[in-house]
């Protein structure tokens, strides 16, 4: 623990210092008790920012709703929800171009989303092919062949 019961704005205040899997320093303030408590639940909560991220931007926009009334955000975000797990369904096996620095130039969330707009917005007419690919993502993968099952 890098600070330990330190007081902020009359807050109890812990600091761990550790370092993620490239490296990199990182520095974790919570009022939690234990190191340990504070990078378990660092961990547990950066699985959701990740996605609260992507819906606040990313193409979603979901602060541009204005929506207020807990009933209607929930369900949206129920849907919004559906909506990344889809983009990301859609972008995690397209080609992904990296940048100078070895970074990719967008996200998979990106990517799929993209995928999915120009794929729904199709003229009448046009092959459905692309869209009916990406609803297909939603399916159960089956095996091709003859499957034997032992019990």
């Amino acid at each position: 623990m890098l600070i330990d019961n330190a007081v902020v704005y009359g807050l109890p205040m812990n600091v761990v210092l550790t370092r993620t899997d490239q490296g990199e320093p990182l520095i974790v303030a919570s009022n939690a008790t234990k190191g340990q408590h504070i990078l378990k639940g660092y961990r547990q909560r950066w699985k959701i920012e990740c996605l609260f991220r992507a819906l606040k931007t990313k193409g979603f926009q979901l602060e541009n709703t204005h929506m207020t009334l807990p009933g209607h955000v929930t369900r949206l975000l129920c849907l919004l929800t559906l909506a990344y797990v889809w983009s990301v369904l859609a972008g995690i096996n397209q080609h992904m171009t990296l940048k100078k620095h070895g970074r990719r130039a967008w996200s998979v969330v990106t990517l799929g989303l993209r995928s999915l707009v120009r794929a729904s917005s199709r003229q009448v007419g046009a092959s459905g092919d692309e869209l009916l690919d990406l609803i297909q993502l939603w399916m159960p993968h089956q095996t091709m062949g003859a499957e034997t099952v032992g019990y």
